[in-house]
């Protein structure tokens, strides 16, 4: 079966002759080129200083230490490992790796993170396993972020706040091994908090006296410590109740005045004698 050029693209002995030479494939794009007119699309081209592997069996997209500012477009959507660190990074939008349905593993180390969305993880939910946001300038973050991933973070190595979101954040989600001593108070925090590792301060003291996920454990505080008042009240009264009972139960008793007899009753008395 021949190939057909369009006449209007060549002449018959232009055809025959780059039929001879090009492969099949070759053909067939020229074909549709020639036949729409239009240009040849450019392949994706990673950034410079990125590239596809396969790890281990599983697509891997490197850009480590590319100097990138931004999240780079057009990573393949069949990545499951993705390493942004060491780069300029500053913020994390709101859905940068919704298109990454099967990420697993996202190394955001070394960068100069400074905020993250709350929606910066969106679409990830049931894929994410591994987050790296150590050594960046990162001194709060929004719980709303890491709501409904089952993930081991890193955030050692940042500038914390040791406020009541990143008590919420540390209820949401799982510390890396041996990361937990690298979470200390920053200079935005408390100056009796400065220099401190966060996790015994954690344990030790509630951050969320209100707001988000504190009203609910004030109301409780307070429930609880109106009922303790009142206990306190009632135990206060039986015992001054008791301890007034038992002083009266202590006094003498008076002896029973004597009646005087009259004379008209001795009189009957003697009578019936």
């Amino acid at each position: 079966m021949g190939l057909f050029f369009p006449r209007s693209y060549c002449t018959p002995g232009l055809c025959q002759y780059l039929a001879m030479l090009l492969p099949a494939s070759h053909l067939l794009s020229l074909l549709l080129v020639l036949g729409t007119g239009g240009t040849v699309p450019s392949p994706w081209v990673p950034p410079q200083g990125c590239y596809v592997a396969e790890e281990a069996g599983e697509r891997t997209f490197r850009c480590s230490q590319a100097g990138l500012s931004a999240v780079p477009t057009g990573i393949p959507n069949d990545t499951r490992k993705l390493y942004l660190d060491a780069n300029q990074l500053a913020s994390v939008p709101a859905g940068a790796f919704q298109h990454l349905p099967v990420l697993e593993e996202l190394d955001l180390s070394h960068n100069a993170l400074v905020h993250l969305s709350g929606a910066a993880f969106q679409g990830l939910a049931g894929s994410l396993r591994h987050l790296d946001l150590s050594a960046n300038q990162l001194a709060s973050v929004p719980v709303e972020a890491f709501v409904g991933l089952k993930i081991q973070v890193n955030l050692s190595a940042n500038p914390w706040r040791c406020d009541c979101a990143l008590q919420e954040v540390l209820r949401q989600v799982r510390l890396a091994p041996d990361t937990g001593t690298g979470i200390v108070c920053g200079p935005g925090a408390r100056p009796d908090l400065v220099g401190q590792e966060f996790l015994p301060l954690a344990g030790e003291e509630e951050l969320c006296g209100t707001g988000r996920g504190g009203a609910q454990r004030s109301t409780d505080v307070a429930l609880l410590v109106t009922m303790g008042g009142w206990l306190v009240l009632v135990v206060a009264y039986l015992a001054h109740y008791v301890w007034q009972n038992r002083d009266e139960t202590r006094r003498p008793l008076k002896p029973a005045p004597v009646l005087p007899v009259r004379s008209e009753d001795s009189s009957t008395l003697s009578t019936v004698v």
